[in-house]
């Protein structure tokens, strides 16, 4: 594979490289878009500013941009320090007052030199009947017209960083745009009328006017396809990648998996079976398996993993299950240890509380392959965990870990089968921008016994009625969640709000209320936990720490104040842990009625409908991908052209076009298969780059 095409080494220099940035432009362009040249181009703006406006000033409209041709009449510096500097000029037709604060009067009699003729451009105001225009955009002569742009592109600025430096940087930058060979399938491109790669980069830098800015737009989309493009064909190739990874087939013992069934005592839905058996297809196969299994929050995925796990047993394999909290790891352990005992498997778990001799005898069991199963935390990582021969690993809520942790996890088994879990509902579209480079696995149905949930909204005025009516349900040996607020992102006032209402819940009922935050330690979360689990608390006040995991069929009511704060997958999850019983279960949402009309629909979709998927594909158009997923936790890409919730069709057509092109060209050597190369290189997927070098 050759190094990346010189054609692009000028885009990949400092922004230094442009004219008229020094060190400290740099450090500001490095905020507020990135420390290369190619970083200006996906620097898009986000407004436009029409200076054609260009009225003789007795008829000038305030708050407009105008760009008009004064005389200048007289200065009038500031008589006290506070007051502006005013310039009075002319048109003949009328008035015009330049307004400068905190100006030096000898640059602005340089600037504005009266009885000489200047053209200047900003928005006009009325101020006490005078027309004024607060410190002019621009101020030129006649003669230098030219330097006034007619529309002007409006960029995301930063303390320090002008509009007026930023559109001439940028406009060095644009300059040095070069003419790529074309990626795009030919009629595909034609089709949507979309321009060339360097064509669509200017003039989406040159918007006209307001439309032009849209993520419809034909330069837009087309910049936001490349991008997606070059993520899907990543994608694809870490796909390809993993299918040449040699993998054990492993035949599984069909006597134990019966034995494996029966001990579940409860009838797979049709999807789990589905699941399975792709699953066990997978494993049978002589290639490493990379399956997703997205399930909404009690669909039964532990079950399928136990069964996945079962079919690695009955070849003689050790499997293992990562869970990213202890109470997740030890809820797992409780669930799979009842299962795995009725067909003669043992099972171990190892958290980081497991210290000394109890710890050693873990350590023993992994490593002599006495342990069938393991069950863990990030503890699992460390150098002293060796298993015997381990065949599979199945991580929960992957997106809590770094991919280096999910490779460090398989490396523990060389050939090992990774199956992962994940109970956050995710669009099918952000499925593939997120999890392209896997199988995927869904459960869509609820297992049998599962009850509906009745989900009320309910304002927050009537919080003290919510309250009261807890009595009853205390009286009926039910159990209640009661969810606090968060808070601006912060767990100190997060944490502030859930003592609050600990202390408020415990004037009224007393000592069987307990409090569950994220800054206890794991052995002070799992003591409160495993009380309310026991039904020693009947009352468990918490923050989002009960989002994953915890499993009380006791628990039937569950009230989340200021609902409207959280995400709608997020609401969703915490109302799953509720309605796991046979009692019938209620979710209350206390909700601000001032929230907007978007917050609005967002409460009336999670009242009306109990389908995770669903539930995420109307937040995604509600709120965009970001907000859907929390970037930050969720190994969403971060796009810089694609706005997933705009550009989703085209998500899905780069998926099926990756895939076309590895079809037709898997060491990508064609002339469009050369120039794919460089949009992989534009977009920094050296990733991709390796596995086609190694390919």
């Amino acid at each position: 594979m050759t190094a990346r095409p010189f054609v692009l080494d000028p885009l990949f220099q400092s922004t230094k490289a442009v004219p008229g940035v020094g060190p400290r432009m740099t450090k500001l362009l490095e905020k507020v878009a990135g420390p290369c040249v190619s970083d200006l181009f996906w620097h898009l703006p986000v407004g436009v500013i029409d200076r054609r406006y260009a009225p003789n000033l007795r008829a000038a409209q305030a708050d407009k941009v105008a760009t008009v041709t004064v005389r200048v009449e007289a200065h009038f510096p500031p008589k006290r320090d506070g007051l502006p500097y005013k310039v009075k000029c002319t048109d003949g037709s009328g008035w015009l007052d330049l307004m400068f604060f905190n100006a030096k009067g000898d640059y602005l009699e340089v600037q504005l030199p009266v009885g000489e003729t200047r053209i200047v451009s900003g928005r006009l105001e009325f101020y006490n009947g005078y027309l004024q225009m607060p410190h002019p955009d621009y101020i030129v002569t006649e003669e230098q017209r030219g330097q006034i742009p007619a529309i002007e592109p409006v960029y995301p600025l930063t303390a320090g960083l002008t509009q007026k430096v930023s559109l001439k940087i940028m406009r060095a930058a644009l300059s040095r745009i070069p003419v790529l060979d074309e990626w795009l399938d030919p009629a595909h491109q034609q089709r949507e009328h979309w321009p060339r790669w360097h064509e669509a980069i200017q003039q989406a830098h040159n918007p006209q006017d307001e439309a032009d800015l849209s993520p419809k737009h034909p330069a837009r989309m087309r910049l936001a396809y490349d991008e997606l493009l070059a993520n899907q064909l990543t994608m694809a190739l870490t796909r390809q990648n993993h299918k040449r990874q040699k993998g054990r087939a492993l035949a599984g013992d069909d006597a134990l998996f019966q034995k494996a069934l029966a001990a579940l005592s409860f009838e797979l839905t049709g999807s789990q079976k589905t699941a399975v058996e792709e699953i066990r297809a997978d494993m049978r196969q002589g290639m490493r398996m990379h399956r997703l299994l997205q399930g909404d929050v009690g669909s039964g995925k532990t079950a399928v993993a136990f069964l996945a796990m079962a079919h690695a047993a009955g070849s003689g394999c050790q499997s293992v299950i990562m869970a990213p909290t202890e109470i997740l790891a030890r809820q797992h352990e409780k669930n799979i240890r009842g299962f795995a005992e009725k067909c003669g498997l043992r099972v171990v778990t190892l958290t980081g509380r497991d210290k000394g001799k109890i710890r050693k005898e873990i350590l023993e069991q992994i490593a002599d392959g006495s342990a069938h199963i393991v069950i863990g935390t990030h503890a699992l990582f460390q150098e002293d965990v060796i298993f015997k021969d381990l065949a599979l690993a199945v991580i929960d809520e992957q997106h809590r870990f770094g991919v280096h942790q999910r490779l460090l996890l398989s490396e523990k088994g060389a050939t090992a089968d990774v199956l992962v879990m994940t109970a956050t509902p995710i669009p099918r579209t952000l499925t593939l921008t997120v999890y392209g480079d896997m199988d995927v696995s869904r459960l869509t149905e609820k297992p049998a016994g599962r009850q509906p949930i009745d989900t009320r909204l309910v304002t927050d005025e009537r919080i003290s009625e919510v309250v009261e009516a807890l009595q009853r349900k205390i009286e009926q040996k039910d159990r209640i969640y009661w969810v606090c607020p968060l808070v601006e992102e912060s767990e100190k006032l997060d944490l502030a709000a859930a003592e609050e209402r600990f202390l408020h819940l415990q004037q009224r009922y007393g000592q069987r209320v307990g409090l569950l935050h994220g800054r206890m330690k794991p052995a002070e979360k799992d003591k409160v936990m495993e009380a309310f689990a026991h039904g020693e608390l009947d009352i468990l006040v918490s923050t989002t720490v009960i989002e994953v995991g915890v499993d009380v069929p006791e628990a039937t009511v569950m009230v989340i104040e200021h609902a409207e704060r959280f995400g709608l997958s997020q609401l969703h999850q915490l109302r799953g842990r509720i309605g796991r019983g046979s009692g019938k279960s209620i979710c209350i949402l206390l909700w601000n009625p001032k929230v907007g009309e978007i917050a609005k629909k967002r409460l009336a979709t999670i009242r009306d409908s109990e389908d995770g998927f669903f539930i995420s594909e109307q937040d995604l158009k509600l709120r965009g991908a970001g907000e859907v997923l929390g970037t930050r936790q969720s190994g969403l890409p971060e796009f810089r052209l694609a706005h997933p919730e705009f550009h989703s069709d085209l998500i899905a057509t780069a998926y099926d076009d990756a895939r076309l092109i590895l079809d037709r060209d898997p060491g990508l050597l064609s002339p469009r298969g050369i120039a794919l190369r460089t949009l992989l290189y534009l977009f920094e997927r050296d990733t991709a780059i390796k596995y086609l070098r190694s390919g």
